[in-house]
């Protein structure tokens, strides 16, 4: 991520997808406060606290023809917190409507490396604004903020 990224959208729901834009938000280590997971067996959790994905993603995926929008596949976001990303997304059925033939697999880091989500870790809570910076740390960045490796 260059110097001039910025969060495009924060989005979260009261229970699965969709997901809808919110100007600001807190994050704590368990996730954006007040978004819920209708399923907390494949979703939350500190190694999962927020899914994130590319909105330079969804444009390549919107001129492929599907309907995908931010939020619409379950992702939220990120700003002055510090998160360190942990995994790759599996897609499921629940979005499959942000999909031309309802193929969620499109996706897919397997099928398609590079066009998945990814989930965090949240390393240090705080707020969030729509718009705010977004920047890879470095380690040494990231040690310096959070104190461990």
């Amino acid at each position: 991520m260059s110097g001039s990224s910025r969060i495009v959208q924060i989005s979260l729901s009261p229970g699965g997808v969709p997901k809808r834009a919110v100007p600001s938000a807190r994050v704590a280590t368990l996730g954006l406060e007040g978004d819920v997971q209708r399923n907390r067996e494949h979703h939350r959790g500190p190694e999962r606290a927020l899914c994130l994905f590319s909105v330079e993603r969804i444009r390549a995926l919107q001129a492929e023809g599907h309907p995908i929008t931010p939020g619409s596949i379950g992702e939220n976001l990120t700003s002055d917190v510090v998160i360190q990303v942990t995994r790759y997304t599996a897609p499921c059925s629940n979005i499959t409507g942000s999909f031309r033939d309802r193929d969620y697999a499109r996706v897919s880091q397997k099928r398609h490396p590079g066009d998945s989500r990814v989930y965090a870790r949240v390393l240090r809570e705080g707020g969030l604004v729509s718009g705010d910076p977004a920047r890879i740390l470095s380690d040494d960045e990231a040690v310096a903020l959070t104190g461990s490796r």
